[in-house]
């Protein structure tokens, strides 16, 4: 009789071989592919996708990103991704909990893959939904950047924010499994930091909360008009920083969480942290003294930093980075002096802003009071381009902006035609720079400064100017010039000189009482 000799007792868990990482790589590639077939990622993740491909189109379509500013095109792209980041997170976390709900943690306990390894493996399952934002990001920013009409200049830093922010929402989902052995804590953990950061957004003593402010993964700051480059001063670099330090501090502590409490482990928690840290330190401050006095020169005397050019009897006046626009500025001014009788009255186009209240703030600028003097914003495309025009004509027929933003009578007539009629689409431009959208009534017009008010019998004047023949009404303009920009010319006698049917009744002062 032959005896068996008796199995050797396992004593440790079983080798990962010579290659331990090459199955945490193999894991993560598993996982990723598990998350894409998540509900949850892959409907955001196409919704994202439709949303980025639809902002292209639509662009295309009402001629508002034409013209895009760089600076605002980079920041632009950080938004749209948290969608993908808010789906990883919470199907990440998932993951990681699987086996605790299917009941396999004693099997997993057998296998030669540590659980720390598969808590990195879940956390680095992230890694191709963040490489998948950062191509449609650069994509976004290369097509915005590959219009002729680009001005500005984009940050690297502020690119990357959307990617690290997928990257970070990944890590976070495996560290909260590993803390927290509930599949309530990332939906919970999601609606507390929503939470958190609308608090933190919300104005305190007339400012925001600077540092707690940027502590959020994700601060677009938008709203106001385009500001150029240097007047940003938003800490991009250092909060990429701060991203970066972040999501490798919660990955160790995720490791650590899964037993790993080596050596290793701690100095590099150690590294992250000081990154983190010097990342907080270096985004808390609020703006710079310096930045706060450039900020005001370009406000209130631009002519200090801006570089001015000569067509005709026109002078455009620009900051350096949309010195290349001002043949597109010339172009409008040129139509309206057409229309005006090829009038060659010297104007200075000069480019305004308002920064010293922030990127969001969407302060109105102040009418200019030199004679000749026309503002010109930062953003152009789209309805800016008809505002521009009423800005113009409005200068032609009061002679500055000041009285031009004072004026309630039926010059409110020549002014809205010959900017309408410099339009490729007059009756459509009429609709977008009306502030109520309506081509009839009493209402307002929107210009770079002051708005512009019109009667219910102007609004109908303009409409029947709209519907004759260019040429003529042209030539009606050029040759009663002097009565119709004349605040002492009624309604009726406008019509007159126009041939359009005069209104019921003298009402040009109805808009400027609304």
């Amino acid at each position: 009789m032959t005896t068996m000799p008796p199995a050797p007792e396992v004593t440790g868990r079983p080798s990962a071989g010579d290659r331990p990482w090459a199955a945490v790589l193999a894991l993560a590639r598993f996982e990723a592919r598990e998350l894409l077939l998540n509900i949850p990622v892959l409907v955001l993740l196409v919704l994202y996708l439709g949303y980025s491909l639809y902002g292209l189109v639509t662009a295309e379509q009402d001629g508002m990103t034409d013209y895009p500013v760089l600076q605002n095109a980079d920041r632009a792209s950080q938004t749209a991704p948290q969608l993908v980041a808010l789906a990883v997170l919470l199907c990440v976390n998932h993951a990681v909990l699987r086996s605790r709900r299917h009941g396999t943690d004693r099997q997993f306990d057998v296998l030669p893959v540590q659980p720390w390894r598969r808590t990195l493996a879940h956390a680095l399952s992230a890694v191709p939904f963040a490489g998948l934002v950062a191509v449609v990001v650069g994509a976004e920013f290369a097509w915005a950047a590959s219009k002729p009409g680009a001005v500005g200049h984009g940050s690297f830093f502020e690119l990357a924010v959307a990617p690290l922010s997928v990257l970070l929402a990944g890590v976070v989902g495996a560290l909260l499994a590993r803390l927290i052995h509930s599949a309530f804590a990332a939906p919970l953990f999601v609606v507390g930091l929503y939470v958190l950061l609308a608090v933190f957004s919300i104005p305190s003593s007339g400012s925001d909360p600077h540092w707690l402010h940027w502590l959020s993964p994700v601060v677009p700051e938008s709203g106001g008009d385009p500001l150029p480059s240097d007047l940003l001063g938003r800490p991009a670099a250092w909060h990429a920083l701060y991203l970066v330090g972040l999501t490798v501090a919660l990955l160790c502590g995720a490791v650590a969480a899964s037993g790993q409490r080596t050596r290793t482990v701690a100095v590099a928690t150690a590294v992250a942290l000081t990154a983190t840290v010097a990342g907080i330190a270096g985004q808390s401050p609020g703006d710079a003294r310096d930045l706060a006095a450039a900020r005001a020169t370009a406000s209130i005397r631009p002519e200090e930093v801006q570089s001015c050019s000569v067509r005709g009897t026109v002078t455009y006046c620009a900051f350096p980075e949309w010195s290349g626009r001002t043949a597109d500025w010339a172009g409008v001014v040129e139509r309206v002096q057409q229309l005006a009788g090829g009038r060659r009255d010297r104007l200075t186009v000069r480019q305004r802003l308002e920064a010293r209240y922030g990127l969001t703030s969407d302060a109105a600028l102040t009418p200019l009071t030199g004679p000749g003097q026309v503002t010109v914003g930062t953003a152009w495309g789209g309805n800016r381009v008809p505002e521009f025009a009423v800005g113009v004509a409005s200068v032609l027929v009061a002679g500055d902006e000041e009285a031009a933003s004072a004026v309630c009578d039926a010059r409110a007539v020549t002014i809205m035609w010959l900017a309408l009629a410099a339009q490729p689409d007059p009756v459509s431009a009429f609709v977008h720079v009306r502030l109520d959208d309506r081509t009839e009534g009493s209402g307002f017009v929107l210009a770079p400064t002051d708005p512009l008010g019109m009667s219910a019998g102007e609004t109908a004047m303009v409409r029947a100017l709209l519907d004759r023949p260019g040429e003529a009404v042209a030539a009606a303009v050029r040759d009663h010039w002097a009565e119709l920009t004349s605040p002492k010319t009624s309604l009726t006698r406008v019509a007159q000189l126009l041939d359009v049917k005069a209104p019921e009744k003298e009402d040009s002062r109805d808009a400027c009482e609304a």
